[in-house]
């Protein structure tokens, strides 16, 4: 697992490239704002309809609006 920092996730979502973004909050904060293109990360039995390929590049983020 690597880290990525604010600046390198912008410039992946600018250029395009293709990774799955995952949001670990809860439905209340997403609906407050998220992400372009995040998915609300709520349940590990979700993760093989998710990503059916264990190849694709996954960024994992938290925000905390509280």
């Amino acid at each position: 697992m690597k880290t990525i920092d604010r600046e390198d996730l912008k410039e992946k979502i600018d250029r395009g490239d293709e990774f799955v973004l995952l949001e670990v909050l809860s439905e209340a904060s997403y609906g407050r704002a998220h992400l372009p293109g995040a998915i609300r990360f709520q349940d590990l039995d979700l993760i093989p309809a998710l990503l059916p390929d264990k190849t694709t590049e996954v960024v994992a983020y938290c925000s905390n609006f509280n």
